[in-house]
């Protein structure tokens, strides 16, 4: 099969990413096989194929916004039809039996492992998933509308709660692209009040024509107190800016899995009055449950940006370089 792979962690402007040949995957007894249909475009595989994560498999294949359908199964695996549509997400797999998959913490599994890092994600022809933690998929929404809702929508979802959004609070955030214009329409729909702040002046048109009270650039301080704060751009040196704008015990929660440095804070200013500041890492199944009804019940939709799955490569570039709002998706053309 045709796939894209790391073949050597850095810029994307100088190759990091190439088209290869690859066997068609084995699934594991647990395992399904998914040719992929769609495959959403999202930062965290620009962090991977330029290193600015650990490499964890060498040459992987990126992607973790899949939609696909059933190819093939494990001797182990039920309930799963072939040509049955699903959806294939960030978190893989997690050992089930530690003190935080106990508690219903398994983003916080120390064995956890993730699609497009540990194991080659949707940027092919085919991918595996374990059954376990395969998405069904609502049958009357298209591909490209629902790949961006496997990652951008679900951490966006899981950052919303962690930045404990008070009943009608006001909500700041900073970045807007595939995850926090998604994020903005689940707390619009729940009566929030938002203000968008952010670089680009597509993205702050896309956030006033989705419902947000304001929209400005990053830096400026939003027109009111915030009640709570979402970092979705990787910028370190946002999150003093953000903790000011914060009102007195204002909740800032940082979004990404890869942030640049944080200049030294000032307590008084920056995290007195009972300020909290938390990190949100990946997400559970049951976020993804959660969200994925939420997005059904309110018509929660990304705005998208196609590109063939061809030219991976391109839409990596264009992300970096903020070319596009909303969010990218690959649809596969290989073959």
């Amino acid at each position: 099969m045709r796939a894209w792979s790391v073949v050597e962690p850095g810029p994307v402007e100088a190759g990091s990413l190439r088209l290869v040949g690859k066997p068609v995957p084995v699934p594991g007894d647990d395992e399904l096989l998914v040719r992929v249909r769609a495959c959403g475009v999202c930062r965290t595989d620009l962090h991977v194929a330029e290193g600015d994560l650990p490499e964890h498999r060498p040459g992987v294949t990126p992607g973790h916004e899949i939609v696909g359908e059933v190819a093939g199964s494990g001797a182990a695996v039920r309930g799963f039809e072939a040509g049955e549509r699903v959806g294939v997400a960030w978190l893989r797999r997690t050992d089930g039996s530690c003190a935080h998959c106990a508690r219903g913490s398994e983003n916080l599994c120390p064995a956890s492992r993730y699609t497009g890092w540990d194991a080659d994600g949707g940027y092919a022809q085919y991918t595996t998933v374990p059954a376990a933690y395969a998405y069904r998929l609502p049958g009357d929404v298209d591909d490209v509308t629902l790949a961006p809702l496997l990652c951008a929508g679900i951490i966006g979802y899981r950052a919303l709660r962690r930045a404990a959004l008070p009943t009608g609070g006001r909500l700041g955030l900073y970045g807007f692209g595939g995850s926090a214009h998604l994020c903005a329409q689940v707390a619009l729909a729940e009566g929030a009040t938002v203000h968008v702040l952010t670089r680009g002046a597509a993205a702050r048109r896309l956030a006033l024509g989705l419902g947000a009270a304001s929209a400005r650039d990053a830096r400026e301080m939003p027109p009111e107190p915030l009640d709570s704060a979402i970092l979705f751009a990787p910028v370190g040196d946002l999150v003093p800016v953000a903790l000011r704008a914060l009102d007195r015990g204002g909740t800032l929660a940082i979004a990404g899995i890869h942030l640049s440095d944080i200049p030294a804070l000032r307590y008084e200013s920056d995290l007195f009055y009972e300020k909290q500041l938390r990190s949100v890492t990946s997400n559970t199944r049951e976020d993804g449950r959660e969200f994925l009804a939420l997005a059904a019940r309110h018509g929660i939709h990304a705005t998208t940006h196609t590109y063939p799955l061809s030219r991976a490569d391109e839409a990596l570039r264009d992300l970096k370089a903020g070319r596009f709002d909303g969010a990218a998706v690959l649809v596969n053309d290989l073959s």
